[in-house]
């Protein structure tokens, strides 16, 4: 699998589409404003109130939340600026990043509705800051801005994904992720190229990013050690235990079950602070934990029966980001077949357990 061509979240605007079916991460997104307020109220007084600022949103996807961050970043400059009492707003170079095949399209056909709307998102009687947008295509685990260019960096669930399916000594056999029931050496494999692949990503963006410039990063990850607990694993043990049950049925061979492995790892706090302590450009100002429902996957505002907040949404919000990976695996045949059955083990499992997930939020300032 090469995880650049493949690994993306389901396009446009569709019953099946990231775009309506990401609100369990835009509700993370808002839980971590008081974190990205606080790194851009320090940022913005640290660097003596800057003319010019720019930002990156490194895996931003497409949809409503990726112009969800660009709104909270600008609105707390514009309100930092305001209590301090500076009349003159910066301009803001705004870069949305992520990889080839993410959704630009849709993006950018909506950034012009965006920018007419935002005087209605800067505070009352402000001057509006003067936004450029601009995409960058492309893995963050490469270099992807000039030298000394960036001075504040956010990412949201996006730093879980790897580079690449680890290299295996043995078959994960009858998993598609970590599992209890996966082979040390593919869980010290996960573990490996997640060191690696942080590593790489904190080096990258240590060059690219000013003295001072503050980076706030939020990754799906787990409160304890074990990188087999349930908390980070169980949503993926969940559809193994779909597929498993369409090998057994003679409707998906066995090799290809064994041979499909998702390319993500959910680390610790523990592990997050020894990459960045192992690095050494960055140093951290806030390492929290943080837990989300799966429940949240539903929209509040909409008037759903409860069949539709008991697991339907948090199977759209998976299909919206594991298709693009089952399909190039498996095939189109079996896709809508193995979603309607994880619909209802999913539906099953939220009547009898409160499931959750776990995000570790990092915010950190460059040194020099």
């Amino acid at each position: 699998m090469d995880v650049t061509e493949v690994l993306r979240m389901n396009g446009g605007n569709g019953d099946h589409s990231y775009s309506n079916n990401s609100h369990l991460q835009r509700k993370v997104i808002s839980m971590t404003k008081p974190i990205i307020e606080d790194a851009l109220t320090n940022m913005y007084c640290a660097m003596n109130f800057p003319k010019t600022i720019v930002m990156a949103d490194l895996g931003c996807s497409s949809g409503p939340n990726t112009l969800l961050v660009a709104s909270e970043l600008i609105k707390s400059i514009d309100k930092i600026r305001l209590k301090l009492g500076h009349d003159e707003s910066p301009e803001i170079q705004f870069y949305l990043n992520d990889l080839p095949h993410n959704d630009f399209n849709t993006l950018f056909l909506s950034i012009s509705k965006f920018q007419k709307n935002l005087t209605q998102l800067i505070v009352h009687n402000s001057s509006l800051p003067r936004c450029y947008f601009f995409g960058v295509p492309g893995s963050f685990y490469t270099r992807l801005f000039l030298n000394k260019s960036l001075h504040f960096v956010h990412s949201s669930y996006s730093l879980m994904w790897l580079s690449k399916v680890p290299d295996m000594e043995n078959t994960n056999k009858g998993n598609i992720y970590i599992s209890t029931t996966s082979p040390p050496s593919v869980i010290r494999a996960y573990h490996e190229q997640f060191q690696r692949d942080f590593f790489m990503f904190l080096k990258c963006r240590a060059e690219e990013m000013v003295g001072g410039g503050r980076m706030v990063l939020t990754i799906l990850g787990r409160r304890s050690d074990d990188p087999c607990s349930k908390e980070c694993c169980y949503h993926w043990d969940l559809l193994a235990e779909t597929l498993n049950d369409m090998v057994v049925e003679g409707l998906i061979k066995e090799e290809k079950m064994d041979s499909f492995n998702i390319p993500q790892y959910t680390p610790s706090l523990k592990e997050v602070s020894n990459e960045v302590n192992k690095e050494g450009s960055f140093v951290i100002d806030c390492l929290e934990v943080s837990e989300v429902n799966w429940d949240a996957c539903t929209d509040q505002n909409l008037n759903l029966s409860e069949d539709d907040t008991q697991g339907v949404n948090m199977s759209k919000c998976m299909r919206a980001v594991a298709e693009p990976l089952l399909l190039s695996h498996f095939g189109e045949s079996i896709i809508e077949e193995v979603f309607a059955r994880y619909t209802n083990v999913i539906k099953n499992r939220m009547l009898i357990e409160d499931a959750k997930l776990v995000n570790v939020t990092v915010s950190m300032t460059r040194k020099g």
